[in-house]
């Protein structure tokens, strides 16, 4: 072809090229995605742990002194101005393996957050842990999704381990509505999902002999779940036959959580409250035996002996409650970044928005402050009285502060403390002694005829627990953290003593061992990059 040809033929034009363009209207790290008007941003973490804690038994399954963790997460943050404001979607998830008994929680299995190992030397001891840690929908004051409690406060926010008490449930399920008023002042009305926030509820299982460690019926620690009532023929509540109850606890009512904040230079104030059912079942069918395995007369005898108590269908609900009132005060003035939380929580039938548990465990109705514990705490959001059948709630409190100070703008330290108590309705222990093998244990069993093994029974006693540390922190470059942290873990019960379930030592039908307080300490080491 010709030159002048060619130059008759069209021209072809290449397709334009659309860059990535920052976007700034909503901080650092946004840009708009290519064709829309949606900024993004994407955001993530590494992070590795170690740390240790002692215990000096190594039956059960524990001995553990080591505990290793690496962790990654992944952010997206997508923002869409509109008429109404702005539209946001987040996602977050977290992924991690970890090994040994402390990092490998049982409450996040026990919450379906992590699945174990299954090997001889691994068995829930090395796990990996998936969840979708965040996933909402924020629309003009709507906030819809998996998101941050917004009963919470303070949560852990100066904390490597986060191991103080207080209210920290960064993942649930729920729908929001916030209203901004002028000067700093918001006000949230939030339905929130309940299955977060249940502590089970305390039941005691006929006829039991021993706890999942293995430790005597003495010790008073039940295997099983559904609650005993003891009935004889004529009305009286005895050992001598039994109904058993469904405790587990079903999805009936939302949580309702309102929160009142207000934020200005200085820092934040917040006031927020919850409402909480717990709730149990109806009696479990063909389940109504004598001590001897032989069943009661009739059915119909059995519910006639129960509603001579007052006591219909067994199924029932309990309403709780809880309060929280916190402050931050940012204090420039020590240095830049300086800043101290103080923050205070009470609840009933709500144990789970006291944050009591943060540190021991939660989703189980008693278990060992620590591994290797000397014994163990009751964490119950209620009891089912055997003797009257009806769902008495417990009370707990906890009270925390926590200060951040930077010694230079690389180098920082936290100092925190926390204090609670959880305490049952006067008279349930007795109630549970009145039947054999659950509280005291040896015969004669009640706090009547067997006062002593009574006395030394942890079963539904009151607690307390002190937990206080501190940490130093290294920041050689924007977003590194390499830093250790130490802190000391105090539980006692709140009167008298209990049998030391780690020395099984009897005499007379008695514990030969018995302690009122178990003392632990843990340090951890952390190297994290966020980005």
């Amino acid at each position: 072809m010709s030159t002048a040809e060619a130059a008759d033929l069209p021209l072809q034009k290449a397709a334009p090229i659309e860059y990535v363009r920052v976007c700034g209207a909503y901080g650092a790290g946004f840009f708009y995605i290519p064709g829309t008007d949606t900024c993004l941003r994407i955001s993530g973490r590494a992070r590795f742990e170690a740390g240790t804690i002692p215990d000096p038994n190594r039956n059960q399954s524990q001995g553990d002194a080591l505990q290793m963790r690496g962790l990654m997460r992944l952010s997206v943050d997508a923002r869409t101005q509109t008429d109404y404001g702005t539209l946001r979607a987040f996602v977050r998830g977290e992924y991690a393996s970890r090994t040994g008994t402390l990092l490998s929680s049982a409450t996040q299995l026990r919450i379906a957050n992590a699945f174990p190992a299954t090997g001889q030397d691994t068995f829930s001891r090395v796990q990996n842990f998936a969840i979708v840690e965040k996933a909402f929908v924020q629309f003009a004051g709507l906030t819809a999704g998996r998101a941050s409690s917004f009963f919470d406060f303070y949560a852990h926010d100066y904390e490597l381990i986060g191991s103080t008490g207080g209210s920290d449930i960064s993942a649930t399920n729920l729908m929001a509505y916030t209203k901004v008023f002028d000067g700093g002042l918001s006000a949230t009305l939030s339905m929130e999902d309940p299955a977060y926030r249940r502590q089970p509820v305390y039941s005691a299982a006929f006829a039991s002999t021993t706890n999942p460690g293995g430790v005597p019926s003495l010790f008073g620690v039940p295997t099983t779940a559904p609650t005993a009532l003891i009935l004889t023929t004529d009305g009286g509540f005895n050992a001598t036959s039994a109904a058993f109850l469904d405790a587990v606890q079903r999805q009936r009512t939302p949580d309702f959580v309102g929160a009142l904040r207000y934020d200005q230079p200085w820092g934040s104030a917040q006031l927020s409250g919850a409402f909480h059912e717990t709730n149990v079942g109806g009696f479990i069918a063909g389940s109504t035996v004598s001590s001897a395995g032989t069943p009661l007369p009739s059915a119909n005898t059995a519910a006639a002996l129960l509603a001579a108590r007052g006591i219909e269908s067994g199924s029932q609900s309990a309403y709780g409650w809880a309060v929280q009132g916190g402050v931050k005060i940012n204090l420039p003035m020590i240095a830049p970044g300086d800043g101290f939380y103080l923050q205070g929580s009470y609840a009933e039938g709500a144990m789970l928005y006291t944050g009591y548990t943060y540190l021991t465990g939660s989703y189980a109705s008693n278990i060992t402050p620590v591994q290797g514990g000397a014994f163990q705490q009751f964490l119950s959001d209620g009891v089912i009285n055997p003797l009257t059948g009806k769902l008495d709630l417990s009370t707990s409190f906890t009270i925390v502060g926590s200060f951040l100070h930077y010694w230079a703008p690389e180098w920082r330290s936290a100092f925190f403390g926390s204090y609670g108590e959880v305490a049952f309705k006067r008279g349930t222990r007795e109630a549970f002694s009145l039947l054999n093998n659950l509280v005291g244990g040896a015969v004669p069993p009640n706090a009547y005829t067997n006062p002593a093994g009574f006395a030394v029974s942890p079963v539904l006693r009151d607690n307390g627990q002190i937990i206080a540390g501190a940490s130093l922190i290294w920041s050689p470059v924007k977003d590194l953290d390499i830093g250790i942290e130490g802190t000391y873990i105090g539980t006692s019960v709140l009167d008298g003593r209990v049998a030391d379930i780690t020395r099984p030592v009897t005499v007379g039908g008695l514990p030969l061992y018995t302690t009122k307080r178990y003392d632990a300490t843990q340090i951890r080491m952390r190297v994290q990059r966020d980005f």
